[in-house]
């Protein structure tokens, strides 16, 4: 049985690194602030993670003008890439 690659979740939440509420869009998966994250998904959307650790930025990739930051988690390791979005903090991303 294959199981679902995304799952859309329209959520607004508190970034548990810097306080700011965050009104989320069901693709919403990081601070734009801050640009820290949480591990809850497995698969975008599907909040299956039992680690809930945070998520640091810790780099930047450019695929043509996009993009994508890169998280690892402080708690287990694991490493997620994200699109990043017009509202994210530009000034942090050039310092990743």
């Amino acid at each position: 049985m294959e199981t679902k690659k995304f799952t859309r979740n329209i959520e607004n939440f508190v970034c548990e690194n810097c306080g700011i509420g965050v009104d989320g869009d069901g693709f919403t998966n990081h601070c734009p602030k801050c640009l820290w994250s949480k591990h809850v998904d497995i698969n975008p959307g599907d909040r299956g993670a039992i680690c809930l650790g945070m998520m640091k930025p810790i780099s930047v990739i450019t695929k043509g003008t996009e993009y994508i930051l890169v998280h690892k988690c402080i708690k287990c390791g694991h490493e997620k890439k994200n699109k990043t979005t017009p509202e994210d903090n530009f000034e942090i991303l050039l310092t990743l």
